[in-house]
């Protein structure tokens, strides 16, 4: 677990560990999640970008009687 000082200016560096195992790139936007106390950033990927990723996911599904 990593620890980070928030700067005068609300400034905080994501630790390099971090970076490299989520393949955070210089330029990225992160969306930005508050739950209560914890903040959590989140990459935002583009929809042209995530073409594909569900490629191979299985569809079969039992449905309920009523629908």
């Amino acid at each position: 677990m990593s620890t980070v000082i928030v700067s005068p200016k609300f400034q905080v560096v994501i630790p390099k560990e971090v970076r490299d195992s989520i393949g955070l790139r210089v330029g990225e936007v992160l969306q930005v999640v508050q739950y209560g106390r914890r903040i959590e950033m989140i990459p935002v990927t583009s929809i042209k970008a995530m073409k594909g990723f569900l490629k191979g996911m299985s569809t079969a599904f039992v449905r309920e009687d009523d629908r």
